[in-house]
């Protein structure tokens, strides 16, 4: 085999690069599906970063959302740790503002239900992301919102206290400045409204030359609205935007803000819904008959798949499947479109 291969996959070329990884698009041999794959060296990795990429990877496994960037596949050698992923051919929504400027409020407003269903949905599986920004947010072909890099993310309980200093300073809440223990979930809708506001100016609300003075302005909370942010807009900015955590908005709270519900959005109420209702969350979705016949009729077992699926293997037995299932969304979705 070629030396570009690894595993089932033909990698094509470098789309990003890491302290200790690079990410490659690749595809998937028997599926054609473009993938994403982060290639992390585990040799100059010491025991906290190993210990940080094997939680990332075991919350990934988690998280299944369209909003989300999936993981398909986990692969191992001595000294080099694979993860496939779904790969998001538009980017990252920094590139897309720094390229189109500022969005208008309606199209912003499409990606950051978006990007609030995803977040939600982790939450209501226990995860906090703790680093929500611009280059965090990718666009898939068809400009849907991607969150990717849970690498600072953690579990939390309830109203269980962190410790832990995470973040990039601009989109940081004023708590992790102060070093104080905090709740999980108040310092990521912070950070959400460091990310609507973004999308709506094109700018961040908080910035500034060094560290020390960008801590005064965030632990201020005061920042400027330009003339064409709509007053629903801004009502939703500065009420996630509140320096004492207790009277930041919360999820719901964002969700049934007068500025989300402008349009009429059936895929977002019932995203929001499905977060509320926990039996829902934690069923697993029922495997698909056509994809797994179409398996069996290329060859492979069928015991094997359900095993791999139903004991969350990530090997290439459920990484087909899922590559497959996916397509067939896609496809689905594009045949529902057209009629």
């Amino acid at each position: 085999a070629p030396s570009n291969r690894v595993g089932c996959y033909d990698i094509e070329r470098t789309i990003g690069k890491g302290n200790f990884a690079v990410v490659k698009l690749a595809t998937h041999i028997h599926t054609r599906a473009k993938v994403a794959i982060k290639i992390v060296d585990k040799t100059q990795l010491d025991k906290e970063n190993l210990k940080k990429i094997y939680r990332e990877i075991e919350i990934m496994k988690e998280l299944r959302h369209p909003h989300i960037i999936k993981l398909y596949q986990v692969m191992h050698s001595e000294k080099t740790l694979y993860l496939v992923t779904e790969y998001a051919s538009s980017g990252e929504i920094f590139d897309h503002l720094v390229a189109h400027g500022r969005m208008a409020e309606r199209e912003a407003r499409i990606k950051f239900k978006q990007i609030v269903a995803a977040v939600y949905y982790c939450h209501s599986r226990h995860v906090v992301h703790r680093d929500l920004k611009a280059e965090n947010l990718l666009l898939d072909a068809g400009k849907n919102i991607k969150i990717v890099d849970f690498g600072f993310a953690n579990y939390f309980k309830g109203e269980e206290l962190l410790k832990t200093w995470c973040g990039s300073p601009p989109y940081a809440a004023p708590e992790l400045f102060e070093g104080k223990e905090y709740i999980g979930p108040k310092v990521d809708v912070w950070s959400l409204g460091v990310v609507l506001y973004v999308l709506v100016c094109g700018s961040l609300p908080f910035d500034d030359s060094t560290l020390q003075a960008l801590r005064q302005r965030v632990l201020s909370g005061k920042f400027r609205i330009p003339f064409y942010m709509s007053s629903d807009c801004e009502h939703l900015v500065r009420n996630m935007l509140i320096v004492k955590p207790s009277r930041r908005y919360t999820m719901r709270q964002i969700c049934s803000h007068r500025w989300m519900q402008t349009e009429e959005d059936e895929t977002f109420k019932r995203l929001v819904n499905e977060c509320t209702n926990t039996e829902k969350l934690n069923e697993q979705e029922p495997l698909n008959e056509l994809i797994l016949n179409e398996m069996v009729s290329a060859g492979i077992d069928k015991d094997r798949v359900i095993n791999s699926i139903t004991n969350k293997e990530y090997d290439n037995y459920s990484a087909i499947y899922y590559l497959l299932l996916d397509k067939w969304r896609k496809h689905t979705a594009a045949r529902a479109s057209l009629l």
